[in-house]
């Protein structure tokens, strides 16, 4: 069973737009809809993906929910969106009434950072109520934005919450993968493995070591679609010649079982 966790899903007329933009100036190689990422999933083999969704400002919280709410589950894993701008009452209620399963965080286009007060004060809702997180870590913005997500805050986050589900995309420290070895890699956090443009760009061997330092099922694949093409970043983590229970856990079954997906085999 092979479960992206990282999937970007927008309504067909803004994804056009916001693609349009070269969001953290990269060129997209897909079109950003459920429709263009159902295709894709079943050009290279996807069984599901887990579809984010995010809000930047507080005042889309909510329709940002109700959209990624309507997914199809039998493909579609709805992860949705927090904002500090609004309280901790009115972030979780978007996220219950909309059978939302999770929330993406990005400190790069919310304005959100793991230090500030605010935003823990979400997390710590977010563990007691066990739903799981999946968040940026790294660069791709200014000096400030690159700050919101920095690994040193998110070990200094995880550190005070207890209880929190979180998925560190990135290997935990997008461009600035020293950083992630030092303040991501062995920490409660599961490590993704998208890395825009493509995860092959890095050195096999630094990835293979990070991903058995930090234990092998806490890494999940991702793509970062539509950023990236999902087929070739499988191809990717296949190319590492890891053991064949280290990939099938990495390219979904750890997930699963994370999110307590139940896999065809054994229905």
């Amino acid at each position: 069973m092979i479960i992206d966790a990282h999937c970007h899903v927008w309504p067909d007329d803004i994804a056009r737009k916001v693609l349009a933009n070269r969001p953290v100036g990269l060129d997209p190689v897909h079109d950003g809809t459920l429709d263009g990422l159902r295709r894709t999933m079943d050009a290279a083999g996807i069984d599901m993906a887990m579809t984010l969704a995010v809000a930047n400002v507080g005042r889309t919280v909510r329709r940002t929910n109700e959209f990624v709410g309507q997914v199809d589950r039998s493909r579609f894993i709805p992860f949705g969106t927090v904002h500090p701008d609004l309280t901790v009452e009115e972030n979780l209620a978007a996220l219950r009434d909309n059978g939302v399963v999770g929330v993406k965080l990005h400190p790069l286009f919310q304005e959100v950072a793991f230090s500030d007060e605010r935003t823990r004060e979400i997390l710590i809702a977010l563990a007691e109520n066990d739903i799981p997180v999946i968040a940026h870590v790294g660069s791709g913005g200014d000096d400030h934005q690159n700050a919101n997500g920095a690994p040193e805050n998110l070990h200094a986050m995880l550190s005070d919450i207890t209880g929190l589900r979180l998925i560190a995309a990135h290997y935990g420290g997008y461009q600035v993968l020293d950083e992630a070895e030092q303040w991501s890699v062995g920490t409660s956090a599961y490590l993704e493995t998208s890395w825009p443009p493509s995860m092959g760009v890095l050195d096999p061997e630094r990835v293979i070591a990070i991903i058995r330092r930090h234990g092998a099922d806490r890494v999940l694949y991702g793509s970062d679609w539509p950023m990236t093409d999902p087929a070739t970043e499988i191809a990717a983590v296949r190319a590492l010649g890891l053991s064949p229970e280290e990939e099938s856990g990495i390219l979904g079954g750890n997930l699963a079982r994370l999110l307590g997906i139940e896999s065809p085999s054994a229905s």
